[in-house]
């Protein structure tokens, strides 16, 4: 019967691939999905997530709270007995320097006007 309290999951990626399914029991926090979700992150993609912080699950439109279990985050609208439940994942990466870089070479050049100053 424990085996009946499980939820399947399946976690689904921008470019449409899955990750999943595997069982969990409600008592895991999403922190603990993430962290699995890092561990099975298919090497040949080209942006990787390096954190939990890097990655959001979405259930149903709501992005889960990584201290929530999944019997806290679960929504039971559109889920059916026995059926898997498909997670979106969404990457929210770090931008990178260079773009704070341009931002700051490009400042000087806007302030500067060819005004005559009297």
């Amino acid at each position: 019967m424990a085996g009946e309290d499980l939820v399947e999951l399946k976690f689904r990626l921008a470019d449409g691939t899955d990750i999943g399914p595997s069982k969990y029991s409600p008592d895991t926090t999403v922190a603990s999905l993430k962290e699995k979700i890092l561990a099975h992150w298919p090497k040949d993609k080209e942006k990787c997530p390096k954190t939990i912080q890097d990655v959001k699950l979405i259930n149903a439109g709501k992005i889960l709270e990584n201290n929530r279990t999944l019997a806290e985050s679960r929504l039971p609208v559109g889920e059916l007995p026995g059926g898997v439940i498909t997670m979106h994942v969404v990457l929210r990466l770090p931008v990178p320097d260079k773009n704070n870089e341009k931002q700051q070479d490009d400042s000087p050049k806007k302030s500067s006007c060819s005004c005559t100053i009297l």
